[in-house]
């Protein structure tokens, strides 16, 4: 097994650029750590075809690359426009109907269709990122709203609308996305991501259709609606994970608020031991130069001294010309800013409230608190559920964090996760036996050397698999 030293984990979004088996092969190989499938493009056969690739790519090399199901959700867009690109001028009204047809400069379709019934006089819609704005006029409650061109420019076919100011009566799960979420689930993928989070409700009822189907598949909060930031704490309770959608975000919010609302966000998601991934024009500029702008590498630095458990790639990787050269370009950033201190050590005391997890809390809070007064060079954990490996993770220890688990399903999922190394595991006989054969793997694998320290947490006793309560301390003989 190829370990690892960095502690950031790099998702990359697959797309034309990326989704043969020998460019998913290279940039795991420089390394990726999850593949992101957009499901807004694409068909359920070239995801197939692109899932098995990875597995393939795992099972060859003795990897765990995860995998992250990203549905669509209720993207509202414009319809078709007349020669795919129409001028919209200053001051000029429009109308924007739920009635389909071809758009020019006095009439767009809209794919939303209570549309006119949710908006009011004085909202603003904002087309393709954005881009163009229009100030609401009137709304006939029906199907027409009319509108005033405030800050014009060409309008083309399909762009996406955002309408920061408007309670949005859509589904968080639209049909595409429960015939997308089904297939995910079929091919057991590790994440499922959810796009438009507006509430905790939305996450409940998507856990809600993941557990109808069986499935132990993780939930990725997308936040990139205001409404997701004012209920963040609930959504951050009820969600696996978050993620910091910034692009629809920094159109939906003031742009000015966006870095503010990221530091927030990952500090909360720390606290609430939840991955935290930080998105959307990390490294843009690189779709089309070989090297990244200066402001792009100060942002991934940002991204990874706020904390963040990992950063993703989109355009970068699924449509860039160049992919690898991206992936090694963040890896060298992420590696360098690694080296500073002060992104290690983070202590949120165990709520001795929490009754049914206070020990396992208290057992992974004093062990990072260990390792770093004696400078352990790994902390182990023997898990089933992954719970500890969360816990652990979200201290932040400078120690590598070595998971050992029989459960085959979490191994994927947890290659998101903060400075997680997974190992398959199921020779759990005796404690004393089990952490001596641990031992000895490290030292094989070369992620220990003799007279390191080394931290090991575990229940007891081990042949239950119950909730961690023991902590032990010793070298590498």
């Amino acid at each position: 097994m190829v370990l690892m030293n960095r502690k950031t984990k790099i998702v990359a979004t697959i797309g034309p650029a990326t989704e043969s088996k020998k460019m998913l092969t290279k940039i795991i190989n420089t390394g990726v750590n999850v593949c992101r499938i957009n499901f807004s493009h694409g068909s359920h056969k070239d995801h197939k075809k692109v899932i098995d690739n990875i597995r393939e790519i795992n099972n060859e090399q003795g990897l765990f690359t995860a995998i992250l199901a990203d549905l669509q959700g209720p993207k509202i867009r414009v319809g078709k426009i007349k020669d795919n690109g129409v001028e919209l001028v200053n001051g000029n009204e429009i109308i924007i109907t739920s009635e389909e047809c071809i758009g020019d400069a006095s009439k767009v379709y809209i794919s939303y269709q209570n549309f006119p019934k949710d908006v009011a006089a004085g909202e603003f819609i904002l087309l393709d990122d954005g881009k163009l704005k229009l100030e609401i006029k009137s709304t006939n409650n029906k199907d027409e709203v009319i509108a005033i061109v405030r800050h014009g420019g060409i309008l083309s076919s399909n762009k996406g609308v955002n309408l920061p100011n408007t309670k949005i009566s859509l589904p968080c799960l639209t049909p595409k996305d429960l015939v997308d979420l089904e297939f995910a689930l079929q091919m057991n993928i590790a994440w499922i991501g959810l796009s438009f989070v507006r509430n905790a409700q939305d996450i409940i009822m998507l856990k809600n259709l993941i557990s109808k189907a069986n499935s132990n598949a993780k939930v990725i909060a997308k936040i990139e609606k205001p409404e997701a930031i004012k209920d963040i704490d609930e959504i951050i309770e009820a969600t696996d994970a978050i993620m910091v959608a910034r692009g629809d975000l920094g159109v939906e919010i003031p742009f000015q608020e966006v870095p503010l609302a990221q530091k927030m966000i990952v500090k909360k998601s720390m606290k609430a031991s939840k991955p935290v991934i930080i998105a959307t024009q990390m490294m843009e500029s690189m779709i089309d130069n070989i090297t990244p702008s200066r402001a792009e590498v100060n942002d991934v630095a940002n991204a990874v001294m706020d904390g963040a458990d990992a950063v993703m790639l989109s355009g970068e990787t699924s449509v860039g010309n160049y992919p690898v050269a991206v992936i090694d370009a963040i890896n060298k950033i992420i590696m360098d800013v690694e080296t500073d201190d002060s992104l290690y050590h983070f202590e949120y005391p165990p709520n001795e409230k929490i009754i049914d997890r206070y020990i396992t809390n208290s057992v992974c809070f004093n062990s990072c608190r260990l390792a770093q007064r004696i400078n352990a060079k790994g902390i182990v954990t023997m898990t089933f559920s992954g719970y500890t490996a969360f816990k652990i993770a979200s201290f932040r220890p400078k120690a590598g964090i070595f998971v050992f688990t029989g459960n085959q399903s979490i191994l994927n999922m947890l290659s998101l996760v903060w400075g997680v190394e997974v190992f398959l595991y199921n020779k759990f006989v005796s404690t004393d036996h089990t952490i001596a054969d641990i031992k000895y793997i490290l030292k094989k694998d070369g992620a220990l050397n003799k007279n390191d320290l080394l931290i090991n947490i575990a229940s007891m006793p081990i042949a239950e698999k119950g909730q961690s309560n023991m902590m032990k301390l010793s070298y590498i003989e």
